[in-house]
């Protein structure tokens, strides 16, 4: 198979592996990174998640990766334990006909263990921060001096407070190393760690200025009333039938419940929240990445580090509090060139919050209304006609008609199997659900008028009584919303 990663110069050991996985071009950040690695430079590069960043870092740094050497020489530092597992599984894959050892580091599991594994000629290390800077504090890791350390989704560490740990561990790393930091945005704080940390970095940027949306991502958002959520979840899952989805919650309790509720109507779901066992959560993330689940209903932040490249669909079940959220949230679909969809539900007091997180993300998210019972009834029942008349002959079905007897009525007795198998698959649920663009874009107008009229009371603060219910009502829109965090 020809591909085009010659150009890069790569070790032949590394670009076997390249052509083993069937990579055929180098993606966008794969083209600017890898190079630029291979001079020895630090670079601070932001791309979106699925954009084949693990690639960029891993074939350029272990094809410079010395065999005969027996101590680490490549740290690679990720949020969580899972995003750890999955890149030393890649790094792994991509370095295995040079014989390199890579070795995960993660909390919960023995420290002899993985210490022995290092110790037994580990040339990479793939760490979650608080293991890696236990580690380093106590001693434990002897002659530990990586020549290329790696910040893989520092945007996500910096959501997760994992900040300090990154400044800590950098500390006891040599300062004569190679620092490559990789995010799907660039907050303040990360681009001042970059200036501190980094030497000279070169800067690689994928995404363009005005978008930090996946252009493969489709996004659409519902209007629904409050009451209308879950009905509203399950009319769209049943329209939609997506292959592999997530569904975000705000709260560990509400994942409990949503993903009850699906599994009670016969949804293949699981819920993932931070008050799981981890054992629990790893047997949910193995599940669903095989595709033995097909619904993940989860907290953002056990999902961040979710590396599954196959999810089809993404749902907010409510509307995300701010941008980057919603970015990280719909990064997990539309991966590794596949097309992806994520649909956002949103009562009208929430329009114009939606609006604003459209024009920040600088993306196009479309209006759509929540299609009606007999849509999605008649759509089914066209393609239970169509898999009908495609089935295959079962070796046993001529036994059952011979069963049946010959005085049969074929006609009836097709109808009732045709009625079996719609009654295996009967639709629950109010006929309408949300609104129409015409009584949403009324309703809005009607809400935008009432507001209005509220501050232009409250400003000419006539009367004591008034004037008090205005303060009080002020402090109460400012106060910190609390947030249960997963």
């Amino acid at each position: 198979m020809t591909t085009t990663f010659d150009k890069f110069n790569l070790d032949s050991d590394i670009l076997k592996a390249v052509v083993e996985a069937g990579f055929r071009e180098p993606s966008p950040v794969q083209d600017e990174a890898i190079p630029l690695i291979l001079e020895g430079h630090d670079i601070v590069a932001q791309a979106q998640t699925g954009t084949g960043k693990t690639a960029a870092f891993g074939l350029s740094t272990m094809s410079m990766l010395d065999s005969s050497e027996k101590n680490v020489q490549i740290l690679v530092i990720t949020p969580t334990r899972e995003l750890a597992t999955q890149v030393s599984d890649e790094l792994y894959t991509l370095g295995r006909f040079k014989n390199i050892k890579t070795v995960t580091i993660y909390g919960g599991s023995s420290y002899n263990r993985q210490i022995g594994l290092i110790d037994k000629g580990a040339s990479v290390v793939v760490a979650t921060p608080g293991r890696m800077l236990d580690l380093l504090k106590n001693g434990r890791l002897k002659n530990f001096a990586p020549k290329t350390v790696i910040l893989d989704e520092a945007d996500e560490m910096l959501d997760m407070g994992f900040l300090e740990d990154i400044e800590s561990i950098l500390k006891f790393l040599p300062e004569q190393r190679q620092t490559l930091l990789f995010s799907a945005t660039m907050p303040e704080p990360i681009k001042r760690l970059a200036k501190r940390r980094l030497n000279d970095p070169k800067f690689v940027s994928i995404t363009p200025k005005d978008h930090t949306t996946n252009e493969d991502i489709e996004q659409f958002y519902y209007v629904i009333e409050e009451r209308e959520r879950d009905n509203a979840l399950i009319r769209l899952l049943d329209s939609l039938e997506p292959v592999k989805s997530i569904v975000f919650c705000r709260t560990k309790k509400e994942v409990d419940r949503v993903s009850t509720q699906l599994m009670a109507i016969g949804y293949s779901a699981n819920g993932l929240h931070g008050d799981m066992e981890q054992n629990q959560r790893e047997s949910v993330i193995k599940a669903f990445r095989n595709s033995q689940i097909e619904i993940l209903v989860a907290t953002d932040v056990a999902a961040r580090g979710l590396n599954v490249t196959d999810i089809s669909h993404v749902f907010n079940f409510h509307m995300p509090f701010d941008p980057e959220s919603y970015v990280h949230r719909i990064g997990r679909t539309g991966r590794a060139g596949r097309k992806g969809t994520a649909i956002t539900l949103v009562t009208p007091m929430e329009y114009h919050s939606m609006q604003r997180i459209a024009k920040k993300v600088g993306t196009n998210i479309k209006f759509k209304i929540v299609p009606t019972l007999s849509d999605v009834k008649e759509s089914q029942l066209k393609k239970m006609a169509n898999e009908i008349q495609n089935a295959p002959l079962h070796e046993n079905a001529q036994k059952i008609l011979e069963i049946l007897g010959d005085d049969i009525n074929l006609s009836k007795t097709s109808l009732k199997l045709i009625s079996m198998l719609i009654d295996k698959n009967s639709l629950q649920g109010p006929n309408k659900i949300g609104f129409d663009q015409k009584t949403l874009s009324n309703l809005v107008k009607r809400l935008d008028d009432r507001n209005g009229r509220d501050r232009n009371r409250g400003g000419r603060g006539r009367g004591r009584s008034r004037g008090n219910d205005r303060n009080r009502n002020s402090s109460s829109s400012r106060r910190p919303r609390s947030r249960s965090r997963g």
